[in-house]
């Protein structure tokens, strides 16, 4: 029996409402290892999927879950129903955010703006 408390199902909600799982992990699954389980899983017909680990924050309860902490860890009393299935948020880190906003920084700075009223 405490085998089978040890062990939660998860299913990971995208940005677009799809989901992936739900799927069985064991409590002592680190965040790190369900973001790679996510990575593997990911839809590829989805447009902007993650590259890696870095690319993924999960979201539990209004919580950003950490990489090193475990899911037992992170778990909340409001996720913790027996036989239930706790739904985890999938945010995708947009690529190459700093470059884009870099470029724009410089486009606004070497433009001269006038205005006469």
């Amino acid at each position: 029996m405490a085998g089978k408390q040890d062990q939660l199902e998860i299913k990971f909600r995208l940005s677009d409402g799809s989901d992936i799982g739900p799927k069985s992990f064991a409590a002592a699954t680190s965040i790190a290892t369900l973001k790679e389980s996510i990575l593997t899983q990911w839809p590829k017909d989805k447009e902007y999927g993650p590259k890696t680990v870095k690319d993924v924050k999960l979201i539990c309860a209004g919580k950003i879950l950490e990489n090193n902490k475990t899911v037992e860890e992170c778990q909340s009393p409001l996720c913790n129903l027996p036989g239930g299935v706790t739904t985890m948020l999938v945010v995708v880190q947009p690529p190459n955010l700093d470059k884009d906003k870099k470029v724009a920084d410089e486009a606004m700075q070497s433009k001269c703006v006038c205005v006469i009223l």
